[in-house]
C-alpha cells in the first residue's frame, strides 16, 4: 500500500475524539442494515479462525502446512460444497440472510466458478450475520457442521483419486 492511500485511509477511518483517543462513528451495528458484502467480510474472518483453531485438534507444530490446509479449506470451492451440506439445517430466516449475501453484486475469483464463489459469499454473510448478533452457539454448530462436510468431501475426494 502506498503512504498516499494509507493516509487517506487513516483520514477517513479515525477522527481523534479531543481526549487522545479515537471517535467511533456508530454505537453499535445491526446486521440487518448492514451491506451483505460487509457481513461477508465479517464472516469470512471468523471462519477463517475457526477453521484454524479446529486444524489444531490435527496439527500443532507444522505452521506452513497449517497455513496451507487452512487456506485450502475455506476458498470458496470448498465453502461452497460445504453449504450444499448443510443448508437442510437452516431456519427460514438463516436462508434470507444467506441469498441476501449470495445475490450481493461482487467480482469473483479465478480459482472459483460464479456459482461457487456467489455460495460462499452467502454462507459467509450467514456467518457474519451471527456473529454480530451473537449467536455463538448457532454459529459454532453451522461452522463446526461445514468443516465437517469439508473433511468429508475432501477424504472422498482423495480416495476417488487414489
Amino acid at each position: 500500500m502506498k503512504f498516499d492511500h494509507f493516509r487517506m485511509l487513516v483520514d477517513m477511518m479515525f477522527v481523534p475524539d479531543g481526549d487522545g483517543g479515537i471517535m467511533q462513528r456508530y454505537e453499535d451495528v445491526d446486521a440487518k442494515t448492514l451491506h451483505p458484502l460487509v457481513l461477508a467480510y465479517i464472516g469470512d474472518a471468523y471462519f477463517h479462525l475457526f477453521v484454524r483453531g479446529r486444524l489444531l485438534s490435527y496439527e500443532q507444530a507444522k505452521v506452513q502446512a497449517l497455513h496451507q490446509f487452512s487456506a485450502q479449506i475455506v476458498s470458496a470451492v470448498w465453502q461452497s460444497k460445504a453449504w450444499h451440506g448443510i443448508e437442510s439445517m437452516m431456519t427460514e430466516e438463516e436462508l434470507a440472510v444467506f441469498r441476501r449475501g449470495r445475490n450481493a453484486k461482487s467480482r469473483t475469483t479465478g480459482s472459483a466458478s460464479v456459482a461457487e464463489y456467489h455460495t460462499s459469499t452467502g454462507f459467509e454473510a450467514l456467518l457474519g450475520t451471527l456473529y454480530l448478533q451473537e449467536k455463538n452457539e448457532r454459529l459454532y454448530e453451522i461452522a463446526e457442521a461445514a468443516f465437517q462436510v469439508i473433511s468429508r468431501e475432501m477424504m472422498a475426494e482423495i480416495r476417488e483419486r487414489g
